[in-house]
C-alpha cells in the first residue's frame, strides 16, 4: 500500500537519495524497514564468509596444503566481497521497485551464495576424501 507523495517529505530528501531512488512514491515504512532487515541479513552472511576466509588462511596451515588453503580462502573472501556488494545493489533495486509499484527483482545473490558455498564445500570434500 502506498501513500500519496508528501511534497514536504520530497523537499527533505537529499539530492543523492533522489538520484539513487529515482522518484516514485514513498512506500509504507514497514516495507522499507523489512528491506533493510533483509539487507542486514545478507551483510551478516557476507561477514561470516569473510571471517571464514580469514580463519581458513590463518588457522588451517597444518590441515590443508598451501594451494588448497589459498583456494578455499580466496573463494570464501571473494564470495563475502561479492555478497556484500550484491546486497547493496539488491537493497536499492527492491527499494526502487517498491517506490514505483513494479515487481520485485529476482534475488541474484542467492544463486551466488549457493554456487560459492558449493565450491567451498566441494574443496573440503575433496580434501577429506584424499587425506
Amino acid at each position: 500500500m502506498t501513500r500519496p507523495e508528501d511534497p514536504a517529505a520530497r523537499r527533505r530528501r537529499g539530492t543523492v537519495s533522489e538520484r539513487l531512488l529515482r522518484g516514485g512514491t514513498e512506500p509504507d515504512p514497514r516495507f522499507t524497514l523489512a528491506n533493510e532487515r533483509t539487507f542486514l541479513a545478507w551483510i551478516r552472511t557476507s561477514l561470516a564468509f569473510l571471517a571464514g576466509g580469514i580463519a581458513v588462511e590463518a588457522f588451517t596451515g597444518d590441515i590443508f596444503d598451501l594451494v588448497v588453503r589459498k583456494l578455499l580462502a580466496v573463494v570464501l573472501l571473494l564470495l563475502g566481497m561479492l555478497l556484500s556488494a550484491g546486497s547493496a545493489v539488491r537493497w536499492l533495486n527492491v527499494e526502487r521497485s517498491m517506490r514505483h509499484g513494479a515487481p520485485l527483482p529476482l534475488p541474484l545473490i542467492a544463486p551466488l551464495v549457493a554456487v560459492g558455498g558449493a565450491i567451498a564445500s566441494g574443496v573440503l570434500v575433496a580434501v577429506v576424501l584424499t587425506r
